[in-house]
């Protein structure tokens, strides 16, 4: 009989509304978003459906052991209390991630090198010197997450292994592509569910467009994995797995039209690659076009989702003059149409041209950016409401009250830590400000009290001296340095300005590829499902 138990599902900041969702609607109990986190409650088959269902958790942890330690020291000593037995042997190979959000724990390495050592010692001391476990960072059997806050100190077991945005269906990739969890999350908080057109114009290497086609479709985002790590657990259970993976009853055939364009023909080419290694380049229409080029939107309205060039990684040559055309655009050919841009310049937003109805917080690639949506209406705001029109979204109207407290305590918790840094940073840049000054008035004190008159003068004198001999030298070598020398260093200098590309065959290497047109290759490994195995199916059997 399986017992329930505490688990943690990781994610981004600003989705932990939406992870909490996805976790109630798997059955779990006991849902508390916290600061990009969601802890809940159930058995082994609730931790397999997390991992295989959700698609906005990046990792599920399992907790396992908490205790305060106040230093290095103490902390050592409470990790080689624990029995570690329970967990793994001395053919165990293990890693360790560390997380630390407190004053006595600075260094996360040192954390860890700490938390190592405390689990080596303890099978040292339990059988032998030369019998321990040994550390993979690559591949452990064991993957252990250590979260610090203040003094309270959590470990627990890594369920997941690779970051579950790794969902095993990326062929390619062009530069800078959007999380496959972040896009989806994006995609849920717009309240999609595939029953009216979704449209991307800017689909790069189709992550919005598959990620929608997978929801469209009811599949599961971790049936593309090949691994997780609670399958190298003692208590894995494979029939259970099995029995989950197989469950298809939720998928349904897509019978809107998903729609991704854009500009460049070789991000078509990988976006469109990218959903045949998914199996879902049959709901996806693909096409080469610039955002200028649309005159006509899908109908019914449905729901316009993009990820624009912030002008960091990947940029325009005319930014503002891409942003006036995602607002023309909206306004003269989307209406009706909710619109939702993530960026993260208000310069650029401002170019849009349109009120939005909402801001949302969220991280991109360690950014800070913010998720905005617009109500795209025709005519007036004062007659789009009279004719009952909302500007708000309509999605937060339809949650049940424990998911409004949900995301009310998520926001809550994202307000208070986001103060916290401000005033964490506030308080470091004044320590370092002050510490300049003191060394500043520490350094003119001695200069001004301390050195002796004789001294001060003989070093001003030897200034001047050194100041007249440089402009000597510089003068002979503009007068008497030869005019071919001067010439050839003239040249010299020209090509260096120039900053001619490296030829890397004198250093017996080959020339990469050039980093606008890198692709990063991923081959991606899918489980059979049982009705797809060879004499399982219908045709098969016959």
């Amino acid at each position: 009989m399986n017992t329930n138990f505490e688990m943690v599902a990781k994610t981004f900041r600003g989705l932990e509304g939406v992870l909490a969702e996805e976790l109630t609607a798997l059955g779990a109990s006991d849902v508390t978003p916290g600061n990009r986190m969601v802890s809940f409650s159930g058995d082994l088959a609730m931790l397999y459906k997390a991992n295989m269902c959700c698609r906005t958790a990046l990792r599920i942890l399992k907790p396992f052991y908490t205790f305060e330690a106040g230093n290095p020291d103490e902390l050592y000593a409470k990790v080689k209390e624990f029995d570690w037995s329970t967990i793994m042997n001395v053919n165990t190979t293990f890693s360790i991630d560390t997380v630390a959000y407190s004053d006595e724990f600075r260094n996360s390495q040192f954390v860890t090198y700490r938390v190592k050592d405390g689990i080596v010692d303890w099978f040292r001391d339990k059988f032998g010197d030369r019998e321990r476990p040994s550390v993979r960072i690559d591949g452990a059997e064991r993957i252990f997450n250590v979260h610090i806050s203040g003094k309270t100190v959590t470990m627990s077991l890594d369920s997941s292994g690779e970051s579950l945005h790794k969902r095993g269906w990326r062929h390619a990739q062009t530069e800078a592509p959007i999380s496959e969890v972040l896009a989806a999350g994006i995609i849920l908080l717009s309240g999609w569910k595939g029953e009216t057109p979704f449209v991307d114009p800017m689909c790069g290497s189709g992550t919005f467009v598959i990620e929608a086609a997978m929801i469209a479709a009811g599949i599961y985002p971790g049936i593309y994995r090949k691994h997780f790590a609670f399958e190298d657990w003692p208590d894995f259970d494979s029939e259970l797995l099995e029995s989950i993976y197989d469950d298809d009853s939720n998928e349904r055939e897509v019978t809107v039209p998903i729609i991704g364009c854009d500009i460049n023909r070789q991000a078509i080419d990988i976006a469109r690659g990218n959903a045949r290694s998914a199996a879902l380049e049959k709901y996806i229409t693909f096409e080469v076009k610039s955002i200028e080029d649309w005159t006509e939107a899908p109908q019914p309205a449905g729901v316009f989702v993009t990820n624009p060039p912030y002008g960091r990684r990947i940029t325009s040559e005319d930014m503002e003059g891409l942003y006036d055309s995602i607002g023309k655009v909206l306004k003269h050919v989307f209406t009706g149409y909710h619109a939702w841009i993530i960026g993260y310049e208000d310069v650029y937003f401002h170019h849009i041209g349109l009120a939005p109805s909402q801001k949302i917080a969220l991280n991109n690639g360690g950014l800070d950016c913010e998720l905005r949506e617009y109500v795209i209406f025709e005519g007036r705001k004062d007659a789009f409401r009279a004719a009952g029109g909302s500007i708000k979204a309509e999605r937060a109207e339809s949650l049940t009250p424990k998911e409004r407290r949900a995301q009310r305590k998520a926001r809550f918790t994202r307000e208070n830590d986001r103060d916290e840094r401000k005033e964490r940073r506030g308080d470091k840049e004044r320590r370092g400000k002050d510490r300049r000054e003191d060394k500043d008035r520490g350094q003119r004190r001695w200069r001004e009290d301390g050195e002796p008159r004789e001294r001060r003068g003989d070093r001003d004198f030897r200034d001047r001296e050194r100041r007249d001999r440089d402009r000597g030298s510089r003068q002979w070598r503009d007068d008497s340095e030869p005019r071919e020398r001067r010439e050839r260093r003239g040249e010299e200098g020209e090509s260096r300005r120039e900053r001619r590309p490296l030829d890397l065959s004198r250093m017996g290497r080959q020339p990469q590829i050039s980093s606008d047109n890198e692709i990063v290759l991923n081959r991606p490994a899918w489980r059979v499902r049982k009705k797809d195995r060879p004499g399982q199916s219908g045709e098969n059997d016959k």
